[in-house]
């Protein structure tokens, strides 16, 4: 016989409670003694009840689930740090709807819509489309990763410390200049810090250096185009030097060393990479990539920590608004692989 699903009622019967009593277990359990909420716990146990997801959002209006907007997935650190947050339901218990919006505005904003109908309860953003101060209008809990941040609460990397640690890395591997490329970024963008902490570090240090910046495209077949023009200018310029080329990205700092190695079948001396972020591709390039970790599995803690403080804020019956973002800044780690290392060490790290 087709097994019958246990309802309030039949829980109330069984501990003795009402309907509302159990009801509150479910919606506020805070409102019951910690001895009532062990018995109505049992209870559920031993009539095996199966909580039903859709009754309780009809019941109290929330979803659980949270909205993310990337920008693409090609790039390996958003897929990256996409996993680590997804992998929080085990500990949070938030689902997630994820779209991925490939840098068009107009796009973005249906997705936002689309978002807004399934009723969220608070947003995750990783794209740079959309202003901060149009996506707090929503009035939503929001948190924005690595990326324009004045008017919603926010979880980055220590970009500027990153891109120091990258140049001094290159400089003790010997380098005779070094480089850093990067897209013209604008100032209020977290990235703008390793282009900062980069030359910060080369001026005051009288190292040879020099800033590309310049956009390498919007998919993986572009930025290979791209990265290849950019090695043969290199090439070109700096044959007698020994040049270390400090990529945005692991994903960017990746494509450099396949198309080095197209060209000599290895990595020659004369040249050290760096990339930044530590997603899966350093790991498993060719060569191992040294790198700048941005710890992110630490950031995804952080952004629902803070995504979650807002969305519980707002759960109370008189909330108190934030006075201000909050802005979590997490510290980068130096990782040295094969592509970079000290001159006096006798292996990569």
């Amino acid at each position: 016989m087709e097994k019958k699903n246990v309802t309030f009622a039949d829980i109330a019967k069984y501990t003795g409670f009402s309907k509302t009593t159990v009801s509150r277990y479910f919606n506020d359990p805070d409102s019951l003694t910690v001895e009532n909420q062990d018995k109505i716990a049992e209870a559920l146990k031993i009539l095996d009840y199966k909580e039903n997801k859709l009754a309780k959002v009809l019941a109290n209006g929330k979803t659980e689930i949270v909205g993310i907007i990337v920008p693409n997935l090609y790039m390996h650190y958003y897929s990256d740090i996409i996993n680590h947050i997804i992998s929080t339901y085990e500990k949070y218990n938030y689902k997630f709807l994820l779209f991925s919006g490939n840098g068009n505005v107009d796009t973005e904003r249906k997705y936002i819509k689309e978002l807004l109908a399934y009723n969220i309860e608070g947003m995750i953003i990783l794209s740079h489309t959309i202003p901060s101060e149009e996506l707090a209008s929503y009035d939503l809990p929001v948190v924005a990763v690595e990326r324009e941040d004045k008017h919603v609460c926010s979880v980055k990397t220590d970009n500027c410390m990153g891109g120091v640690q990258a140049a001094s890395l290159l400089v003790k591997s010997g380098c005779d200049i070094v480089i850093h490329v990067n897209a013209d970024v604008s100032t209020d963008v977290p990235a703008y810090g390793r282009i900062q902490g980069f030359k910060e570090f080369c001026e005051s240090n009288n190292v040879e250096h020099r800033v590309i910046l310049t956009e390498l495209g919007n998919n993986f077949d572009e930025n290979c185009r791209e990265i290849e023009k950019l090695f043969a200018e290199l090439e070109e310029l700096y044959s007698d030097k020994v040049t270390g080329i400090f990529m945005s990205n692991d994903t960017h700092a990746n494509i450099l060393l396949n198309v080095i190695f197209r060209k000599y079948g290895k990595l020659p001396p004369k040249y050290k990479i760096m990339g930044f972020d530590d997603s899966p591709v350093s790991r498993e390039a060719v060569m191992p990539i040294s790198t700048i970790g941005q710890q992110v599995d630490v950031m995804a803690d952080e952004v629902m920590q803070v995504l979650i403080m807002q969305m519980d804020e707002r759960k109370k019956r008189r909330p108190q608004p934030l006075k201000e973002p909050v802005h979590k800044v997490v510290t980068p780690i130096l990782i040295q692989r094969d592509t970079a290392y000290p001159i006096n060490s006798s292996q990569s790290m």
